[in-house]
């Protein structure tokens, strides 16, 4: 079989951590694999062996329209038998049985939509329209569209009435683990500076939907409600612009910590090399996500793998990838994001007794599972081709 992945919108967060993850496995499977992929992206696995790549530059305005145009005579040149299409959008009329892999969530999103309208982004409102039709059309277009958690993918059914299952993304604490480079001097500088403080860590880069806003509301009400301890939230993100991928714009968080007087409780470290990050998680004593939607979210399980007890926002992606190694707020709530990481705080042997549900939990994912089960759908998909003719959903 010839596996063709096309992975030209992996350039940041959930796209990019599963290319890191899953093209090792290719790499190590029976079968060859083709990958289309930025030339920056290419470097980063120039140890691979079985790995075709075919370098393409290309903006991500002009990617769909190459995609439609010159994907099938790629697939044609490597004779590929499945298309594998990473980023939310597929191809038309693929030559061969495509899955597409649905993993952003602001395309069926109503508190997304609202919260551009809210925030006056009238051009990101049009384009996440326009990018919401492709989605859903794509999703028309693919013999099968699979998503990364049971949750999204029952959004995604009810949204586009198409054929989608979920597979799990996975984790591998050992992979997340091997790289011993130590963390920058100037963000080891930063955490040992607030030595001592109660460090809450949000792993993301600044965008609308992880719903920062809440985040920092949240700060006063801790640092009166935990008069005798200082607070630290660590960001691995900047609150400047031009400072995070996109076109997100951070001045209304920005303004908020200002406004609110809590710029000594930010800590911004800046993004924090993929290699690096179990060193981060190791030196937080709590994790806190705020997001309004979500399709996964790897730093839940990261988290977990860490020993860290989360706080996390209350939507059924959540819940379905922390269960019980998390405690839940409502996700709007600043005063309820407080209370419960307050409350948890206060009870060191809960705090023990999640850790330990969250290590045993973060076991339960597993990227060569994912994988093995990515390939036994390939396998389903020529075998119905073969009987039929032709591919079809299955």
């Amino acid at each position: 079989m010839v596996l063709f992945i096309n992975a030209l919108a992996a350039s940041a967060g959930g796209g990019l951590t599963y290319i890191r993850n899953v093209l090792p496995l290719l790499a190590a499977a029976p079968i060859r694999t083709v990958v289309l992929t930025s030339s920056r992206l290419r470097k980063e696995f120039a140890h691979l062996s079985n790995v075709d790549f075919v370098e393409w530059d290309i903006s991500p305005i002009q990617r769909f329209w190459f995609e439609q145009s010159k994907l099938p005579e790629l697939m044609r040149l490597y004779d590929a038998n499945v298309l594998l299409s990473t980023g939310n959008f597929g191809l038309r009329k693929s030559p061969v049985p495509q899955i597409l892999l649905s993993r952003n969530s602001i395309y069926n999103s109503a508190e997304y939509f609202r919260d551009l309208r809210d925030r006056a982004e009238y051009k990101a409102l049009v384009m996440t329209y326009a990018g919401s039709i492709l989605a859903k059309n794509s999703i028309s277009w693919a013999d099968i569209t699979v998503a990364p958690s049971e949750a999204f993918a029952d959004q995604l059914r009810q949204w586009s009435g198409g054929n989608v299952i979920a597979i799990h993304h996975g984790f591998d604490r050992s992979a997340f683990t091997k790289d011993a480079t130590p963390l920058s001097d100037q963000v080891r500088a930063k955490l040992n500076s607030i030595e001592g403080a109660l460090k809450l860590l949000f792993v993301s880069h600044y965008n609308y939907y992880r719903n920062f806003e809440t985040l920092v509301r949240a700060l006063p009400i801790l640092r009166e409600g935990l008069p005798n301890r200082q607070v630290r939230l660590l960001l691995t993100c900047e609150l400047a612009a031009g400072r995070n991928p996109g076109a997100y714009r951070p001045a209304s968080a920005a303004n908020l910590v200002r406004t609110l007087g809590v710029a000594d409780m930010v800590v911004e470290l800046d993004t924090i090399p993929y290699g690096q990050l179990h060193h981060l998680y190791s030196s937080a004593d709590l994790y806190v996500t705020p997001a309004y939607t979500e399709t996964f979210a790897h730093p839940l399980v990261e988290a977990m793998s860490s020993g860290l007890p989360i706080v996390a926002s209350d939507i059924a992606v959540h819940r379905e990838i922390g269960a019980d190694a998390a405690i839940y707020f409502e996700r709007f709530s600043a005063t309820a994001l407080a209370e419960q990481v307050s409350q948890l705080v206060a009870s060191p042997q809960r705090m023990e007794s999640m850790a330990a549900r969250g290590i045993e939990r973060s076991q339960m994912f597993s990227w060569k599972s994912h994988v093995e089960k990515i390939l036994d759908l390939c396998d389903s998909l020529l075998s119905m081709q073969r009987q039929g003719g032709a591919h079809g959903a299955i």
